[in-house]
């Protein structure tokens, strides 16, 4: 089969593989349809997550169909049209218990981290029965195929951030992930929404799809004043750090209120540093982690009641032996690119 293979920082390459098999009977094999360039794909081709190993196929949004399913699979069969989640987890192990899926001790974390990923013509599932997940009747692959990781992350940004009614939630981001927690932020109640980005379009896009009630631009305004001027002098009481970059990760603990919560899903890929001697003071809540994707159910009945939609994230669409050119297009932004999406090859 084709898949895309990390070989090492900037050395990726579409090549030919060996189909995956059967390894325990809780694994199902999926015919990839659809799936998707990630942020942290990126991360990975760049060489930022160096517990990536050569040889690893990349790839972790996806949806597809259910060629075989190994003899403990019961929910699932040949024919079924599946969403899967980004995180492989058992169920049954002390951190699935707990509801820290991301860290199930039986799993493999992350497809295209420590096991095989999407960006092929056929994957693996790990313990099936728990991460695949119908799409109903009269829905495509795009209606729901970030429900797998960036709508989770996004949903799980803002349920970290413990908003309120009436809240004001600044989103430190606005690339996929960052619209992704903007559109589901809005299941609280709170009163504004604001997307914070130096690229324009990116805000002006957000505001578009009224994901966000309104865009600050650092580039242009004060945000930490400004997000004051929306408050009464208090700040946010939400903000949402989505990039992973030194700038936001600041901008967000300065701009939100005393008692506030810092919400960080952005990925890092060097250290930061927290000024303790400044923070200790303002009785804010820091909270962060890996998508534990439990509300995939959840988000997929919002779709199909028509609540959420975040098919317009889909900017460009090739096929799979076009991977490569893809992520030229995702990284570059080229023609506004936010997200791009991979199809089955005909």
């Amino acid at each position: 089969m084709k898949a895309f293979v990390y070989h090492g920082p900037k050395n990726m390459s579409l090549d030919q593989v060996s189909d995956p098999k059967i390894l325990k009977p809780t694994d199902a094999i999926v015919r990839v349809t659809t799936s998707t360039i990630c942020g942290t794909d990126k991360h990975i081709r760049n060489g930022g997550m160096p517990e990536v190993e050569p040889g690893r196929i990349i790839g972790h949004e996806f949806c597809g169909e259910v060629i075989e399913t190994g003899t403990s699979v019961t929910k699932f069969k040949k024919g079924d049209k599946v969403a899967v989640s980004c995180v492989t987890h058992c169920m049954s192990c002390y951190y699935c218990k707990r509801g820290l899926y991301s860290h199930c001790v039986n799993g493999s974390w992350l497809f295209g981290y420590k096991i095989d990923g999407c960006q092929a013509d056929l994957v693996r599932v790990p313990y099936a029965d728990n991460g695949l997940y119908l799409i109903p009747d009269g829905l495509t692959d795009e209606d729901v195929l970030f429900v797998g990781d960036i709508l989770s992350t996004g949903y799980f940004a803002a349920e970290n951030g413990g908003i309120q009614p009436g809240d004001t939630v600044a989103v430190f981001g606005s690339g996929p992930v960052g619209m992704c927690a903007m559109a589901t932020a809005r299941r609280w109640g709170p009163s504004r929404v604001v997307a914070v980005d130096i690229d324009q379009s990116r805000i002006d896009f957000a505001l578009k799809q009224k994901w966000a009630d309104y865009g600050l631009n650092p580039n242009e305004v004060d945000v930490t004043q400004a997000l004051k001027d929306f408050t009464n002098g208090r700040g946010a009481d939400v903000t949402i750090e989505a990039n992973g970059f030194e700038a936001t990760f600041k901008a967000a603990i300065d701009a939100v209120r005393p008692g506030g919560t810092v919400s960080l899903v952005g990925v890092f890929e060097k250290p930061q540093v927290l000024e303790m001697n400044k923070l200790w003071i303002r009785n804010i809540t820091l909270k962060m982690g890996l998508v534990p994707a439990n509300h995939i159910p959840r988000l997929i009945d919002l779709i199909k009641e028509g609540k959420l939609n975040m098919k317009p994230l889909i900017t460009h669409t090739i096929p799979l032996s076009q991977v490569a050119d893809g992520y030229d297009i995702f990284e570059q932004r080229r023609d506004n690119a936010i997200k791009v999406v991979l199809k089955a090859d005909a």
